[in-house]
């Protein structure tokens, strides 16, 4: 008979515990928050030290009610609830509900959901951490005094159904400054010149760098002129060669942010859709009769890159059985604490290095397999020895003109044999010289020179944008994920070739908010704010205090607003086309996946359509219709027949307007991510050099 109750958020999470706690434990699942501060008012009473007012979730109510029975049924009741602030603020609420006696050892934590760490968990249990509820009592009623004072006014002045957050305002304001950027920004030109050289028939590039030793930028045609005219007919002579050995060290295991980057660089996931599959990494997958289900990664919301030593040392067995000792660093790898990490539990890697990706696969569905993968391989890769390369640097004098070679190998491969870390940019390849000697002539081919001009900066991707978040110091990793999704839901900005622009609402109301609550905009205030929080989770400041040191100016600049911000008429941009239902113009609207047509007789008239862009490619397949532009649901961009349904032709790739010259078919782009942008024949073997 089952005498101990033990409460989690969620019916997968309550599965695999319950598996290893064995018929003495009944382990059920909260489903989640089960009590918050009520949608239909503040909830705050701003006179009485911030005291908020709780009222159960709606819908929640059966689960609380079962709950409530079946703790009346044992003698102990356990909340096991994540190792975080959410997670122990809904431990916390779930004591209240139950009248549970606070001064009794209730609370069960674990980072990993593994039956060595539920029994090692079960052992120790410890008192609800105040300091921790505290913290997230704060985070939650500072949002809602900022968002409950801020929205009313922008409903009134702007337009009903609009928000502000403290986090997600600053993100907004972040992507509408970089639009400023790309709009005032005024391009340079500048030229460089390659030559192609060789080294007993071997053929390598080199670069314009200078004259001698002094480094010389070429900002126009007449630059460069004066550098082909002094080097006409001087030999290539080769003036030093450098060799050196550089090591390169492993990227850190992850933590929320850089998973998130990561997922997005490599597998091109969202932001949410990365952390709703770790969750299920975390909460367990049946892996067969062997095993059943298995937590197969550590929690997955944290900012401290710490192992522990057990893990280090099952990696270590590892690495030493599949690689050999040389890919086994001399001592272990201690990564640097990052400032301001709250360091509660380790990195997210697998719980065991052993159970590799290939042996599980069959039991992951392809998602799941991908950021599996990810994880472990950066995990174990993160605990082997440095990469070592050979580099190589040679300057090639002509006449004066100094030219520059560089390349390099890998010597030995270490982590690199299983993971390397990606970048915003894409991966560069490596570039290998031949066998060069000082004092040679090498042998000369071509000049060319180019003319560019600089690039403003890039819009933000979603990896971009959450490392300029992490950087700042600007929310936490719990809260990346829904921000992202809030500004987009909320019509604030818009994902165009998955980057981010502010809409003309995300900039009217940021203005509104720059001019009138300056704070909240401000990076560094809303990074402060974050340290705050982390010291009164800390226990070394009153969360009442901070939240009164921010209230006084807040509030007043509330009602400043309230009658001093002007009212701001929005204007839907008409465009060429009638509705075909009703015959009234068609106005663009913004969602959140960017602009579509939509009937101005709205509500009378609901109808839509998407904005059609034209290829000016004629289709292969019906010859009578054209290709146009259109998005998948999942936002994906690809290429039609706008004869569809009767012509059901589509492509992934970009057609081109240009006929095939061998055999006159379809041309298209191909992206490759080490070629660049390469012209490609659909029917026969015909292809373009790659756009690098």
């Amino acid at each position: 008979m089952a005498d101990t109750l033990v409460i989690v958020e969620s019916p997968a999470k309550a599965k695999t515990i319950g598996k290893y706690l064995g018929s003495k434990y009944i382990v059920k699942a909260s489903m989640g928050h089960v009590r918050d501060l009520p949608k239909s008012q503040m909830g705050v009473d701003v006179n009485h030290d911030f005291e908020p007012k709780y009222i159960t979730i709606r819908g929640k109510g059966d689960v609380l009610k079962s709950l409530k029975d079946a703790a009346k049924k044992v003698k102990k009741v356990y909340l096991a609830a994540d190792p975080d602030r959410e997670g122990e603020a809904i431990a916390w609420h779930l004591a209240q509900y139950l009248n549970l006696d606070l001064n009794q050892p209730l609370r069960v934590v674990f980072n990993e959901i593994t039956k060595d760490a539920i029994k090692e968990a079960f052992k120790h249990p410890r008192h609800i951490n105040m300091d921790l509820v505290n913290a997230q009592q704060a985070r939650r009623i500072l949002d809602r005094l900022v968002g409950y004072n801020i929205s009313p006014i922008l409903w009134k002045k702007v337009r009903k159904g609009l928000s502000a957050g403290r986090v997600q305002s600053v993100t907004v304001k972040l992507i509408m400054d970089r639009e400023r950027e790309i709009q005032s920004f005024i391009p340079e030109e500048y030229w460089t010149i390659a030559t192609k050289l060789a080294s007993n028939g071997k053929e390598f590039e080199a670069k314009f760098y200078g004259y001698g030793d002094e480094k010389v930028e070429l900002k126009s045609e007449e630059d460069v002129k004066q550098v082909l005219d002094r080097m006409k007919d001087q030999p290539f002579v080769v003036q030093k060669v450098t060799k050196r050995e550089r090591k390169r060290n492993p990227a850190p295991p992850f933590i929320t942010s850089s998973l998130q980057q990561e997922a997005a660089r490599k597998l091109n996931f969202r932001t949410a859709k990365t952390m709703r599959i770790a969750q299920e990494l975390y909460e367990g997958i049946d892996v067969g009769n062997k095993e059943g289900a298995v937590g197969l990664i550590t929690y997955m919301r944290t900012d401290s890159t710490r192992l522990s030593e057990t893990a280090q040392n099952e990696a270590k067995e590892y690495i030493q059985e599949k690689f050999g000792a040389d890919y086994i660093p001399a001592e272990p790898r201690v990564q640097a604490k990052k400032e301001n990490a709250q360091d509660a539990h380790e990195a997210i890697r697998p719980t065991s290095v052993s159970r590799t990706p290939d042996e599980i696969k069959e039991f992951l569905s392809r998602d799941q397999l991908r950021l599996y993968r990810l994880i472990w391989e950066r995990f174990l890769a993160s605990q082997m020895s440095s990469a070592v390369l050979d580099t190589m640097s040679v300057d090639i004098d002509a006449g004066g003109i100094m030219f520059r070679a560089t390349g390099s190998k890998v010597k030995f491969p270490g982590f690199m044999k299983v993971y390397i870390e990606g970048n915003d940019d894409g991966t560069e390849e490596e570039s290998f010289l031949p066998p060069i000697d000082e004092g040679q002539t090498l042998e000369h081919q071509e000049i060319t020179p180019a003319q560019h001009f600089t690039q403003p900066p890039p819009r933000y991707s979603e990896a971009r944008l959450i490392k300029t978040l992490e950087e700042g110091g600007i929310g936490r990793p719990s809260t990346y994920a829904p921000t992202l999704e809030t500004i987009q839901k909320r019509g604030y900005v818009a994902l165009e070739e998955k980057r981010f622009i502010p809409t003309e609402l995300g900039e009217i109301v940021i203005t509104l908010i720059e001019e009138f609550f300056p704070e909240i905009l401000n990076a560094e205030f809303t990074a402060h704010m974050e340290s705050d929080l982390d010291e009164i989770e800390e226990g070394t400041a009153n969360w009442v205090n901070i939240l009164d040191a921010f209230y006084g100016g807040f509030a007043k600049r509330v009602a400043v607003a309230e009658e001093e911000m002007k009212e701001v008429e929005l204007k839907d941009e008409e465009s060429d086309e009638t509705c075909e239902l009703c015959g009234r113009v068609m106005v663009y609207k913004l969602g959140r996946f960017g602009k579509f047509l939509a009937c101005s007789g709205f509500p009378d008239c609901r109808n839509t359509k998407p904005i059609v862009k034209e290829t000016g490619v004629k289709c292969p397949q019906c010859e009578t219709g054209h290709i146009i532009e259109r998005k998948s649901k999942k936002s994906r961009i690809f290429y039609g027949c706008n004869q569809y349904p009767e012509c059901d032709f589509v492509s992934w790739d970009k057609p081109i307007a240009r006929p095939c010259p061998k055999c006159s078919s379809l041309m298209v782009e191909k992206k490759r991510k080490k070629q660049g942008v390469s012209v490609v024949c659909t029917k026969c073997d015909y292809q373009e050099e790659a756009d690098s």
